[in-house]
């Protein structure tokens, strides 16, 4: 499944280089043993993010809050936005814009890439930020890009909330290799999602975690919320909290 991309044909053949907005940084309040990327949604800004996770008791964790460039969004009829990559619209079998994944899932790779080798690295993000961070957890098992442009950091966990998975309809047969089965197979994904999602359906995030797991990403967590819409409360970002403390091994 996918929210749609740029189609084949559609002018864009040719993409202008992106400009990245600010990072914000949430510097860890105990020792630091895990650095995490958040991307944020369609529109919103790194700040947004920052100034939560500021309150959540992490404190072992350095968040790193990035700002999508703004660019043409064909959702918004080419009006421009902060977006991680390019969406038509919503679609069970609609075509991915494989080249903003990668620019996307690079610049998240390029944050965590001169963290300190002891530090445990994840990414994890809501919306368009979740499929970012989910198409990045194919990367990291794939070993490379969508581009063939080898994938450079090791990831110890991943988040999607209210999202969806990239590419998802490519990826049976792809993950069945050694060291690639190995990666999948290891890595921690939790996926959160809203029944009453009336911007990503809850369908998305429901089928994105089945594609994980039948793909052979055997610690994936599907976490349902019965009266949640496109957004966030309390209750999951609890869970969350604890998921992280127990998958990252934080000592709190």
């Amino acid at each position: 499944m996918s929210i749609s991309g740029a189609a084949v044909g559609s002018g864009r053949n040719i993409r202008k280089a992106v400009e990245f907005g600010k990072t914000h940084v949430v510097k860890p309040k105990g020792k630091h043993q895990a650095t995490i990327v958040w991307l944020h949604g369609l529109g919103d800004v790194g700040s947004s993010w920052s100034q939560m996770f500021e309150t959540l008791p992490l404190p072992n964790i350095k968040w790193l809050c990035p700002t999508a460039p703004s660019q043409p969004v064909s959702l918004f009829g080419g009006m421009p936005a902060t977006a991680w990559f390019d969406v038509v619209g919503i679609s069970e079998n609609g075509p991915d814009d494989m080249e903003g994944l990668d620019v996307a899932a690079a610049h998240v790779a390029n944050l965590l890439v001169n963290e300190p080798a002891d530090i445990k690295l994840g990414v994890g993000g809501f919306s368009m930020g979740a499929a970012t961070s989910l198409y990045s957890a194919t990367c990291f098992a794939l070993g490379k890009y969508g581009n063939g442009n080898p994938y450079p950091i090791n990831l110890s966990a991943v988040i999607g909330l209210s999202g969806w998975l990239p590419c998802a309809k490519t990826l049976a047969g792809k993950l069945e290799e050694g060291q690639i089965k190995d990666r999948a197979a290891s890595l921690p994904i939790v996926v959160c999602h809203g029944k009453s999602d009336d911007v990503v359906p809850f369908k998305f995030g429901e089928k994105s975690s089945q594609a994980l797991l039948s793909n052979g990403f055997k610690k994936v967590t599907f976490k349902p919320y019965s009266a949640l819409g496109h957004y966030t409360i309390p209750q999951e970002m609890d869970e969350l909290c604890a998921w992280l403390t127990s998958t990252l091994g934080l000592e709190g």
